[in-house]
């Protein structure tokens, strides 16, 4: 009676660890998982996974990366991490157990499973923290239980070196748990086989710093740096809330979402921006939301790894192609451990498509036509590539063949407004461009450029009244900015006070 009412108690740890990580993930940060997966390119191929394994840790590397892809969905992606938590937390418990830990009596090892499960969740809120770590961690810990019963020997010499390139540092997680297995006693035995590797490592790996040898090439992002040990930014997750709900086109949410919580960024507003324009409502709200400057609606190049997507995306949506797959190019590009992203790659490719460079297209598409989830987009569109009919008649490429710039130019940031203008004047039917226009004419306080071209808005626009957005531009310009209450009013305040401040 006592073991069954122990082993329940053990599986009710575990249930209650799986559950409580998928709505941890499912509900409070399935933005994270999307950001996660869309800076990595999995690819079912051989030469994927020995260029991954060819690295100290590489077995881990491509575990984490075969999980991640899985992302993809919500749902199965929170699943399988929820699966490996819960692995996590029973060959925890399995090895405190074998101390046979007790108190009055009692076995606490159920509680103290929970630890490296709550500290990997914790490490995880860095948001460059990758998977391969807390995948590292749970096969040192299988490892260990592998071992578990059996003394320290030469053994332990010849495992050593190939579980380290296997899983990369975490390996010295194995070998405390066998110093504390087997007694103290062993520390010696433990430090000698390590400083042998060390000097093996240095011989073999000189081309890697030692620090970054140490601490492993492929746990975080960014080469040499460690996890900011500060949890869960509450702004940073909110961008990337953002960038998760411009990417699944949620309009609605995002404009629900900005009247709750804003982050004072130009990647907010850009956001936000974009979700106006595709609900038509940019003219109406764009100053009822707090607005960055005259990088509201367009962010400049900026080579990082989030900053321009959603910039992408409305140049995407605009018909500026050519700026679209630029600023997607210089995104992947910019992720620091030299993956591919998935969500890149496929728009570039859908640039090219559109622009008819078919040759360039197929290198991307035989790209994602290797993985799991863009193999069915690529299949499709490498059919259709075959058939220019189809392509004109496609809701998207085909109206963005429409919308597209009909001549070449120098791209300048600073005279946006004016590129805004020209994609708009090459078809009136491009109701965002012409939002897009006044808006920016807006953002840069160029009221008499506003003034000249509102009469757009009345013939083009396809408003039944002029956008309440406008009429309080007007007004504030009728009574010189006097307006109380006025967005317009208070965003010009805020910008001609910050340019005096300067």
């Amino acid at each position: 009676m006592r073991k069954a009412k122990l082993r329940y108690l053990d599986w009710g740890w575990s249930m209650l660890v799986g559950i409580a990580v998928f709505l941890f993930w499912y509900v409070a940060y399935p933005h994270a998982m999307s950001y996660q997966e869309q800076y990595q390119l999995f690819l079912w191929t051989n030469d994927y996974f020995l260029e991954r394994v060819s690295l100290p840790g590489g077995l881990a590397d491509w575990l984490g990366e075969f999980f991640v892809q899985f992302y993809y969905l919500d749902w199965l992606g929170t699943l399988l991490l929820a699966l490996l938590f819960v692995t996590l937390q029973r060959l925890a418990a399995r090895l405190i157990r074998s101390g046979k830990c007790k108190v009055k009596g009692e076995r606490w090892w159920e509680i103290l499973s929970l630890l490296p499960v709550a500290l990997l969740l914790w490490l995880m809120g860095d948001i460059n923290m990758l998977l391969s770590l807390p995948v590292a961690v749970v096969l040192a810990l299988a490892l260990a239980c592998m071992r578990m019963e059996k003394a320290f020997s030469w053994t332990d010499a010849l495992i050593l070196p190939v579980a380290y390139w296997l899983l990369g540092p975490a390996v010295w997680l194995y070998v405390i748990i066998r110093v504390i297995q087997l007694g103290w006693k062993h520390l010696w035995s433990a430090g000698w086989l390590m400083a042998v590797q060390l000097m093996v490592y240095a011989w073999l790996l000189p081309q890697w710093p030692l620090q970054q040898v140490m601490a492993g090439l492929n746990y975080y992002r960014i080469p040499l740096h460690y996890p900011q040990l500060n949890g869960y930014d509450k702004e940073m997750y909110e961008l990337i809330r953002m960038d998760y709900l411009v990417r699944h086109e949620r309009w609605d949410d995002i404009v629900k979402r900005a009247g709750e919580y804003q982050v004072r960024t130009p990647f907010w507003s850009n956001c936000v921006n974009l979700a106006l324009s595709q609900k038509r409502l940019l003219a109406d709200r764009m100053f009822d939301f707090w607005q960055s400057g005259e990088d509201a609606l367009i962010m400049p190049r900026t080579r990082d790894l989030t900053s321009m997507l959603p910039s992408a995306e409305a140049f995407w949506r605009l018909g500026m192609v050519n700026s679209a797959q630029r600023y997607m190019f210089d995104t992947q590009e910019s992720i620091l451990n030299g993956r591919k992203s998935g969500r890149c790659t496929k728009r570039i490719a859908e640039c090219m498509i559109v622009n008819g460079h078919y040759k360039t297209a197929r290198k991307q598409i035989n790209l994602l036509k290797k993985s799991l989830f863009y193999r069915g987009w690529a299949e499709e569109a490498e059919s259709m590539m075959r058939d220019e009919a189809a392509i004109n008649a496609h809701p998207v490429y085909g109206k963005l063949r429409q919308l597209r710039y009909k001549e070449n130019f120098l791209y300048s940031y600073e005279e946006i407004d004016k590129m805004f203008g020209l994609l708009f004047m090459n078809n009136t039917e491009n109701k965002m461009a012409l939002d897009y226009f006044l808006g920016q004419l807006l953002l840069k306080g160029d009221i008499k450029g506003f003034q000249q071209y509102l009469g757009l808005a009345q013939q083009y626009g396809g408003y039944r009244q002029m956008p309440l957005g406008y009429q309080d531009v007007v007004r504030c310009i009728q009574m010189q900015g006097n307006v109380q209450g006025s967005p317009f009013a208070d965003y010009a305040k805020r910008m001609i006070g910050g340019r005096t401040g300067r």
